[in-house]
């Protein structure tokens, strides 16, 4: 579907514009895809992206403000995210020996094989971006991490 048909707008101020409008439109809907898909293991693609930063970090602990520091929304409130995944029994929160101001949060045996679980089916979500091919995939990145620079 074109972004036009999708939004119901003809014109734009400038193709910059309309590329701009694409990205939000475009970023929201993949979004609900994945939410939808997370859905089944009663994660939300907030709680999943912690998992997977500690996943990344594991057996190593991280502190609050490390995780927060490396998720993709950093507007998330990672403290009510780490409470219900520890909730969940997916982390551990621990006070550490050293400092005991840090708290050291883990991701537990049960989170990791839950994530292993997601990336068994994790082919199911992604199938929309399958329709690329690795160049056109390649390119899309390459035009993403120049429009941050």
């Amino acid at each position: 579907m074109s972004l036009e048909s999708d939004i119901r707008q003809e014109r734009f101020q400038s193709e910059h514009h309309k590329a701009a409008i694409n990205i939000l439109v475009t970023g929201s809907w993949l979004y609900n895809q994945h939410a939808n898909f997370l859905k089944q293991y009663d994660l939300t693609p907030e709680q999943f992206n912690v998992l997977r930063i500690l996943r990344g970090s594991y057996p190593k602990p991280m502190m609050l403000l490390d995780i927060t520091a490396r998720m993709i929304d950093k507007n998330s409130n990672c403290t009510r995210l780490v409470e219900k995944l520890r909730q969940k029994g997916w982390v551990t929160r621990e006070l550490c020996a050293t400092n005991r101001r840090q708290v050291d949060i883990t991701i537990t045996s049960k989170g990791l094989q839950l994530l292993k679980r997601i990336d068994s089916s994790s082919a199911e979500w992604l199938q929309t971006i399958r329709q690329l091919t690795k160049s056109e995939a390649t390119e899309l990145n390459r035009l993403l991490d120049k429009i941050r620079i």
